[in-house]
């Protein structure tokens, strides 16, 4: 298993994926999705599960990978320096990931196996390989399909394919086939003759024996059938002469001899129509005996031809739907693709109630499907003021209006929403998860922009997606960009006689809404002294950031060695600082290094290279120090800090002691304003007369 990499495959469900690596910082992961990177995804606390802001699409390729730099080294050591742990860990950890990362790599490549020394894929495919020229090339899949093989040799491949079970059983009786292709004259002459044949076979005892008799050297048979094929026959001589019959006679001896063979001669005579047949047809007969070895084999068969001869009806059919079959055979993928997708179609046949219902009110499904749609990005055509769609990208539903696509509503869920980003060198994009895993999400012209507690100008950003701001000047590394996200809502136009616990009609001229004096409803009454407004100076806090660097073993503030540094009360400095050298307050000089310990009020470590103060009021004098090396640091004054705004206040505080009923005996009379001296004192606006 490699040590800086893990890949898995999408699955269009799963968003939360294990890294079973170590790694030194976030920064050091790079995520991609099908081979693009991606940002669009938060880590757990451990670090461990990275979740994914939506599920990878089916079968897309995942790949989550550490990325050591390779470039800076992460720990520089400086001369006369102390030697940490810290220091040592950071340092060898770099270059032990690089090494992790540099072996995964020479692994991850195709090389010869050690069992045979051949090129091994390791059981992967090899894609983007072109077109063989030369005999010993590779030939790919597409090549095969589409240049190697013909379009009529595919179609043939596919009819064999679907007849591979006859092939298989012709194969099986190749032996039988060939016996009958060499004897084929022969088999052809006895379907010829099939009517001999069977009267052959009828008798075939009797033929026996006349074969056997014609077989003898001297045959009776030949000897009969030649006399009485005679002009002049001798046995017709013998019945015309019965004299010399007499003659014979008087050879009883020899006429003796003959009745010895009266049974042949009897059988003979038995089966002289059979006889006179066979001599017609001697041609055949001695055909017949020629291809005797195709006979038995036929005859060995009788099973099978008596089969197909009682199938003849069906065999005719199918004769007779040959056109038909070779159309379905035509079509053989697509039936193959029905028969494949069977369970679906079962599917759609049990739920047939429901598809009949989508089509008899299909006007009201097209009217929807055009209406509402999902996209990544707004549709440009087809849009009528109302349709709405589902921006992905975005993650949420917007609406179509006479001035184009917006918001359905306030993509801030509340009065607002506020996040915080730590800057990389030069960077200008930001959007996706921030410091606390939330992801920005704004309606565009309702949002405030801060770098490093500054308000930017709109000039200085472009904020129109909805989720990311682009600075126009790059950020330092690690300054810290805030956006605050507002809601937006409108207020519905009510009367006042409508809401609760008021008074169903207006109250007369000059009479204001107060609660009554059960403290149970509002009433209209008579309005008591108007307020009389002054100014008051005061101290705004402020948030300021500090570039610490190191030198010689010594700190530098924004530039300046050990510079003795102004912390007013109540504002707010962040302090950016080099890992190697924590940067920590103590009220002791030099911390830890002099025998003191870390001052901790109002302070947040916020990473190993920044840390945050907020001055407490009367907060002692400070003392700023390198916990892991001594001398490096400076003191830190914490004055009060002067008046440096100026607000509105009443001169009474708000406390009024006029009633009603006084106010209501009171006459209107109007002052000239001449005559009056206005001056400030302790920020307050004074009139003398």
């Amino acid at each position: 298993m490699a040590n800086s990499f893990v890949r898995y495959t999408g699955n269009n469900s799963t968003t939360a994926y294990a890294i079973p690596f170590s790694y030194r910082a976030t920064a050091d992961l790079t995520v991609t999705l099908a081979g693009v990177a991606t940002t669009a995804y938060t880590l757990n606390a451990a670090g461990t599960t990275l979740t994914f802001n939506s599920a990878p699409a089916q079968d897309v390729a995942i790949e989550i990978r550490r990325k050591t730099s390779q470039t800076t080294r992460l720990t520089d050591y400086a001369d006369g320096s102390v030697l940490t742990e810290n220091d040592l860990d950071t340092d060898s950890t770099q270059a032990f990931f690089m090494g992790q990362e540099a072996i995964d790599d020479a692994n991850d490549v195709i090389k010869p196996s050690n069992t045979n020394f051949q090129w091994d894929a390791n059981n992967k495919r090899l894609i983007n390989v072109a077109n063989p020229t030369d005999n010993q090339d590779v030939a790919t899949k597409h090549y095969l399909e589409n240049t190697w093989l013909s379009s009529a040799d595919k179609t043939t491949l596919n009819n064999v394919n679907s007849n591979i079970s006859a092939i298989n059983t012709v194969n099986s009786n190749i032996s039988a086939i060939n016996t009958a292709n060499s004897n084929s004259t022969n088999i052809n002459t006895v379907a010829t003759n099939i009517g001999s044949v069977n009267t052959v076979a009828t008798d075939i005892t009797k033929v026996i024996a006349v074969a056997n008799d014609l077989a003898e050297a001297v045959s009776e048979i030949e000897t009969v059938a030649d006399d009485l094929n005679e002009t002049s026959s001798e046995i017709d001589v013998v019945a015309g002469s019965i004299a010399n019959v007499n003659t014979v006679g008087g050879a009883i001896a020899n006429v003796n001899t003959v009745a010895g063979a009266n049974s042949n001669i009897t059988t003979l005579a038995g089966i002289n129509a059979n006889i006179t047949t066979v001599a017609g047809i001697s041609a055949n007969v001695t055909s017949v005996a020629g291809i005797s070895s195709a006979v038995s084999a036929v005859n060995s068969n009788a099973t099978n031809i008596n089969a197909v001869n009682s199938n003849s009806s069906n065999i005719n059919t199918v004769a007779g739907m040959s056109t038909a079959i070779n159309t379905v055979n035509s079509n053989s993928t697509n039936i193959n693709t029905v028969a494949g997708a069977n369970t679906n179609i079962t599917n759609v046949a049990g739920s047939i109630a429901n598809v009949n219902s989508v089509a008899s009110n299909l006007s009201g499904v097209n009217s929807f499907a055009e209406r509402y749609r999902i996209a990544s990005s707004a549709p440009s055509s087809n849009n009528d003021v109302g349709d709405l769609y589902f921006d992905t990208g975005a993650n949420e539903l917007k609406v179509y209006k006479s001035s184009g696509w917006a918001a359905a509503g306030s993509t801030v869920n509340g009065t607002a929403n506020r996040f915080e980003y730590t800057a990389t060198a030069n960077q200008t994009t930001f959007s996706g998860s921030d410091n606390n895993s939330a992801t920005m999400a704004y309606d565009a012209g309702f949002i405030d922009v801060y770098l490093n507690g500054v308000k930017l100008a709109n000039a200085d950003y472009t904020a129109t997606s909805g989720t990311s701001v682009v600075l126009g000047t790059g950020a330092s590394a690690n300054d810290i960009l805030m956006v605050v996200a507002y809601g937006t809502f409108q207020l519905a136009n009510i009367s006042i006689n409508d809401l609760t616990n008021t008074p169903a009609a207006l109250g007369t001229a000059g009479q204001a809404l107060v609660v009554n004096a059960g403290a149970t409803a509002l009433e209209y009454a008579n309005a008591s002294s108007a307020e009389v407004y002054g100014f008051e100076k005061f101290f705004n806090p402020s948030t300021l950031v500090r570039t610490v660097t190191e030198s010689g073993s010594k700190y530098y503030i924004d530039g300046l060695q050990q510079d003795t540094l102004t912390l007013h009360e109540g504002n707010t400095y962040i302090f950016n600082y080099p890992s190697g050298h924590p940067f920590k307050f103590s009220t002791t000089s030099d911390g830890t290094h002099g025998g003191g310990s870390e001052y901790t009020t109002g302070v947040t470590h916020n990473s190993s290279t920044q840390v945050t103060i907020v001055v407490a009021s009367n907060a002692p004098t400070l003392y700023y120090y390198c916990s892991s090396h001594s001398a490096m640091g400076g003191q830190a004054n914490t004055p009060t800090p002067t008046d440096n705004s100026v607000r509105v206040i009443t001169t009474n505080q708000g406390v009024d002691n006029i009633s009603a009923s006084q106010y209501a005996n009171f006459d209107d009379v109007q002052f000239a304003a001449s005559g009056f001296t206005w001056s400030l004192n302790n920020g307050e606006l004074i009139a003398t007369i």
